[in-house]
Protein backbone atom coordinates (compact mmCIF):
# COMPACT_ATOMS: atom_id res chain seq x y z
CA UNK A 1 0.00 0.00 0.00
CA UNK A 2 2.55 2.58 1.12
CA UNK A 3 6.05 1.83 -0.44
CA UNK A 4 9.17 4.71 0.51
CA UNK A 5 12.08 3.68 -2.09
CA UNK A 6 15.75 4.81 -0.86
CA UNK A 7 14.35 8.03 0.07
CA UNK A 8 16.58 11.28 1.19
CA UNK A 9 15.39 14.60 2.45
CA UNK A 10 17.19 17.61 3.03
CA UNK A 11 16.41 20.70 5.06
CA UNK A 12 17.35 24.03 3.54
CA UNK A 13 18.87 22.27 1.01
CA UNK A 14 22.34 21.68 3.20
CA UNK A 15 20.94 19.11 5.75
CA UNK A 16 20.78 15.65 4.55
CA UNK A 17 18.75 13.55 7.29
CA UNK A 18 17.14 10.69 5.71
CA UNK A 19 19.91 8.67 3.47
CA UNK A 20 18.48 6.35 1.44
CA UNK A 21 15.50 4.73 3.44
CA UNK A 22 13.54 2.09 2.26
CA UNK A 23 10.74 0.66 4.28
CA UNK A 24 7.00 -0.80 3.07
CA UNK A 25 3.30 -0.78 4.47
CA UNK A 26 1.10 -3.44 4.11
CA UNK A 27 -2.42 -2.69 4.01
CA UNK A 28 -3.83 -3.74 7.13
CA UNK A 29 -0.62 -4.15 9.15
CA UNK A 30 1.05 -2.38 12.01
CA UNK A 31 4.63 -1.84 11.35
CA UNK A 32 7.21 -0.40 13.58
CA UNK A 33 9.71 2.07 13.09
CA UNK A 34 11.97 1.98 15.83
CA UNK A 35 15.41 4.19 16.62
CA UNK A 36 16.60 6.59 19.36
CA UNK A 37 16.09 10.19 19.65
CA UNK A 38 17.27 12.10 16.21
CA UNK A 39 17.14 8.76 14.22
CA UNK A 40 14.93 10.34 11.88
CA UNK A 41 11.72 8.53 12.43
CA UNK A 42 9.56 11.93 12.83
CA UNK A 43 11.24 12.96 9.01
CA UNK A 44 9.85 9.35 7.28
CA UNK A 45 6.83 10.23 8.22
CA UNK A 46 7.15 14.07 7.44
CA UNK A 47 8.06 12.93 4.10
CA UNK A 48 4.59 10.48 3.71
CA UNK A 49 2.56 13.26 4.68
CA UNK A 50 3.97 16.06 2.91
CA UNK A 51 4.97 18.02 5.87
CA UNK A 52 8.06 18.17 5.25
CA UNK A 53 7.29 21.10 2.79
CA UNK A 54 5.99 23.54 5.54
CA UNK A 55 9.75 23.05 7.36
CA UNK A 56 11.80 24.00 4.60
CA UNK A 57 12.51 20.02 3.94
CA UNK A 58 12.68 18.13 0.52
CA UNK A 59 12.72 14.75 -0.27
CA UNK A 60 15.70 14.98 -2.75
CA UNK A 61 16.24 11.47 -4.13
CA UNK A 62 13.86 8.37 -3.98
CA UNK A 63 10.19 7.97 -4.16
CA UNK A 64 7.36 7.50 -2.15
CA UNK A 65 4.39 5.49 -3.49
CA UNK A 66 0.68 4.99 -2.15
CA UNK A 67 -1.43 2.23 -4.07
CA UNK A 68 0.96 2.87 -7.07
CA UNK A 69 0.77 6.79 -7.22
CA UNK A 70 3.89 9.17 -6.07
CA UNK A 71 2.92 11.59 -3.49
CA UNK A 72 6.01 12.76 -2.60
CA UNK A 73 5.52 15.87 -4.44
CA UNK A 74 2.12 16.51 -3.22
CA UNK A 75 0.83 18.90 -0.73
CA UNK A 76 -0.20 18.03 3.11
CA UNK A 77 -4.33 18.48 2.07
CA UNK A 78 -3.78 16.07 -1.09
CA UNK A 79 -2.31 13.22 1.00
CA UNK A 80 -5.08 13.86 3.54
CA UNK A 81 -7.41 13.65 0.62
CA UNK A 82 -6.20 10.23 -0.26
CA UNK A 83 -6.32 8.85 3.07
CA UNK A 84 -3.12 8.86 4.91
CA UNK A 85 -3.19 10.85 8.39
CA UNK A 86 -0.30 11.78 10.66
CA UNK A 87 -1.02 11.78 14.31
CA UNK A 88 1.84 13.97 15.31
CA UNK A 89 4.12 13.82 18.48
CA UNK A 90 3.49 15.88 21.71
CA UNK A 91 -0.49 15.64 22.24
CA UNK A 92 -1.36 18.76 19.49
CA UNK A 93 -4.76 19.45 20.35
CA UNK A 94 -7.54 22.72 20.31
CA UNK A 95 -7.19 23.06 23.97
CA UNK A 96 -9.48 25.60 24.32
CA UNK A 97 -12.01 23.01 22.99
CA UNK A 98 -14.36 20.40 24.19
CA UNK A 99 -13.30 16.89 24.10
CA UNK A 100 -15.95 16.34 21.28
CA UNK A 101 -14.93 19.23 19.78
CA UNK A 102 -11.50 18.06 18.74
CA UNK A 103 -13.10 14.89 17.52
CA UNK A 104 -15.53 16.60 15.41
CA UNK A 105 -12.39 18.47 13.63
CA UNK A 106 -10.86 15.34 12.65
CA UNK A 107 -13.71 14.55 10.62
CA UNK A 108 -13.60 17.88 8.27
CA UNK A 109 -12.22 15.97 5.44
CA UNK A 110 -15.37 13.46 5.43
CA UNK A 111 -17.60 14.63 2.58
CA UNK A 112 -20.60 13.29 4.26
CA UNK A 113 -21.45 15.04 7.21
CA UNK A 114 -24.77 12.97 8.24
CA UNK A 115 -21.38 9.87 9.18
CA UNK A 116 -20.38 12.31 12.13
CA UNK A 117 -22.76 10.74 14.80
CA UNK A 118 -22.15 7.06 13.80
CA UNK A 119 -17.95 8.21 13.78
CA UNK A 120 -18.48 9.91 16.89
CA UNK A 121 -19.92 6.25 18.44
CA UNK A 122 -16.99 4.53 16.75
CA UNK A 123 -14.95 6.67 18.96
CA UNK A 124 -16.27 6.15 22.21
CA UNK A 125 -16.45 2.21 21.64
CA UNK A 126 -12.45 2.54 21.08
CA UNK A 127 -12.01 4.85 23.97
CA UNK A 128 -14.72 5.01 26.70
CA UNK A 129 -13.12 7.55 28.47
CA UNK A 130 -13.38 10.07 25.88
CA UNK A 131 -17.41 9.51 26.08
CA UNK A 132 -17.69 10.49 30.10
CA UNK A 133 -15.16 13.31 28.85
CA UNK A 134 -16.88 14.85 26.07
CA UNK A 135 -17.61 17.90 27.26
CA UNK A 136 -14.49 18.44 29.20
CA UNK A 137 -12.42 21.51 27.62
CA UNK A 138 -9.60 19.15 26.01
CA UNK A 139 -6.82 21.02 27.82
CA UNK A 140 -7.47 19.90 31.27
CA UNK A 141 -7.66 16.07 30.21
CA UNK A 142 -4.67 14.35 31.49
CA UNK A 143 -1.58 13.18 29.24
CA UNK A 144 -3.36 10.05 28.45
CA UNK A 145 -6.85 11.43 27.97
CA UNK A 146 -4.90 13.78 25.63
CA UNK A 147 -3.21 10.75 23.68
CA UNK A 148 -6.43 8.78 23.46
CA UNK A 149 -7.86 12.05 22.14
CA UNK A 150 -5.93 12.68 19.18
CA UNK A 151 -5.85 9.07 18.25
CA UNK A 152 -9.31 9.31 17.95
CA UNK A 153 -9.00 12.48 16.29
CA UNK A 154 -7.04 10.83 13.45
CA UNK A 155 -9.57 8.05 13.07
CA UNK A 156 -12.27 10.03 12.52
CA UNK A 157 -11.04 10.87 9.26
CA UNK A 158 -11.58 7.10 8.70
CA UNK A 159 -7.79 6.75 7.10
CA UNK A 160 -6.18 4.02 5.02
CA UNK A 161 -2.93 4.77 6.86
CA UNK A 162 -2.43 5.95 9.95
CA UNK A 163 1.05 7.73 10.55
CA UNK A 164 1.28 7.37 14.03
CA UNK A 165 4.40 9.55 16.28
CA UNK A 166 5.80 8.59 19.68
CA UNK A 167 2.07 7.96 21.31
CA UNK A 168 3.78 6.36 24.37
CA UNK A 169 5.66 9.59 24.80
CA UNK A 170 5.71 10.65 28.81
CA UNK A 171 2.73 8.12 29.65
CA UNK A 172 2.97 6.00 32.85
CA UNK A 173 3.53 2.39 31.36
CA UNK A 174 0.14 1.55 32.64
CA UNK A 175 -1.53 3.59 30.36
CA UNK A 176 0.94 2.69 27.38
CA UNK A 177 -0.70 -0.78 27.67
CA UNK A 178 -4.03 0.68 27.54
CA UNK A 179 -3.55 2.86 24.32
CA UNK A 180 -1.59 0.28 22.33
CA UNK A 181 -4.51 -2.45 23.50
CA UNK A 182 -6.78 -0.10 21.80
CA UNK A 183 -4.67 0.93 18.59
CA UNK A 184 -4.21 -2.91 18.34
CA UNK A 185 -7.97 -3.67 18.33
CA UNK A 186 -8.72 -0.66 15.79
CA UNK A 187 -6.68 -1.93 13.64
CA UNK A 188 -8.07 -5.88 13.84
CA UNK A 189 -11.61 -4.40 13.58
CA UNK A 190 -10.75 -1.86 10.79
CA UNK A 191 -8.00 -2.95 8.68
CA UNK A 192 -6.47 0.71 9.11
CA UNK A 193 -3.10 0.24 8.16
CA UNK A 194 -0.60 1.98 10.29
CA UNK A 195 2.75 3.09 10.45
CA UNK A 196 4.34 3.24 14.42
CA UNK A 197 7.01 5.51 15.37
CA UNK A 198 8.35 4.56 18.33
CA UNK A 199 11.39 4.66 21.28
CA UNK A 200 9.25 2.28 23.30
CA UNK A 201 10.62 -0.84 20.82
CA UNK A 202 9.05 -3.47 23.71
CA UNK A 203 5.42 -1.42 23.62
CA UNK A 204 5.92 -1.16 19.77
CA UNK A 205 7.19 -4.79 18.93
CA UNK A 206 4.06 -6.22 21.01
CA UNK A 207 1.48 -5.04 18.53
CA UNK A 208 3.43 -4.55 15.38
CA UNK A 209 3.63 -7.50 12.57
CA UNK A 210 6.81 -5.96 11.09
CA UNK A 211 9.48 -3.18 12.36
CA UNK A 212 12.20 -1.55 10.91
CA UNK A 213 15.36 0.27 13.38
CA UNK A 214 17.06 3.45 12.14
CA UNK A 215 20.08 5.00 13.09
CA UNK A 216 21.65 8.40 12.19
CA UNK A 217 19.29 8.50 9.03
CA UNK A 218 19.28 5.09 7.59
CA UNK A 219 17.62 1.85 8.19
CA UNK A 220 19.96 -0.71 9.90
CA UNK A 221 17.77 -3.51 10.64
CA UNK A 222 14.56 -5.04 9.98
CA UNK A 223 12.20 -8.21 10.45
CA UNK A 224 8.99 -9.28 11.30
CA UNK A 225 8.13 -8.32 15.04
CA UNK A 226 8.95 -12.07 17.21
CA UNK A 227 12.50 -12.25 15.23
CA UNK A 228 13.26 -8.26 16.69
CA UNK A 229 11.92 -9.05 20.03
CA UNK A 230 14.53 -12.18 19.95
CA UNK A 231 17.18 -9.77 18.25
CA UNK A 232 20.28 -9.82 20.36
CA UNK A 233 20.91 -6.55 19.82
CA UNK A 234 18.04 -4.91 19.62
CA UNK A 235 17.04 -7.10 23.43
CA UNK A 236 20.45 -5.42 24.91
CA UNK A 237 20.09 -1.78 23.07
CA UNK A 238 16.16 -1.07 22.99
CA UNK A 239 14.73 -3.82 25.39
CA UNK A 240 17.57 -3.37 27.50
CA UNK A 241 17.95 -7.08 28.31
CA UNK A 242 20.98 -8.88 28.63
CA UNK A 243 21.45 -12.26 27.13
CA UNK A 244 19.98 -14.46 29.71
CA UNK A 245 17.10 -11.89 30.03
CA UNK A 246 18.20 -9.69 32.87
CA UNK A 247 17.96 -5.77 32.79
CA UNK A 248 20.79 -4.09 32.07
CA UNK A 249 21.05 -0.37 32.17
CA UNK A 250 21.74 1.72 29.45
CA UNK A 251 26.05 2.69 30.54
CA UNK A 252 25.99 -1.22 30.12
CA UNK A 253 25.35 -1.45 26.60
CA UNK A 254 28.25 -1.92 23.92
CA UNK A 255 26.93 0.65 21.38
CA UNK A 256 30.48 0.10 19.24
CA UNK A 257 29.84 -3.54 19.12
CA UNK A 258 25.86 -2.97 17.58
CA UNK A 259 26.70 -0.46 15.24
CA UNK A 260 30.00 -2.49 13.75
CA UNK A 261 27.63 -5.33 13.12
CA UNK A 262 24.95 -3.72 11.81
CA UNK A 263 26.80 -1.15 9.66
CA UNK A 264 29.43 -3.43 8.42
Amino acid sequence: MLVLSNIEVMYLNVILVLKGVSLEVPEGKIIALLGANGAGKTTVLKAISGLLHTEEGEVTDGSIEFDGKRIDRMDPEGIVSMGIIQVMEGRRLFQHLTTEENLRIGGYSRHNGGDIKKDLDMIYHYFPKLKDLRNQTSGYLSGGEQQMLVVGRGIMSHPKVMLLDEPSLGLAPLVVQEIYEIVRQFNAEEGTSILLVEQNARAALSIAAYGYVMENGKVVLDGPADKLKENEDVREFYLGLSQVGEQKSYREVKHYKRRKRWLG
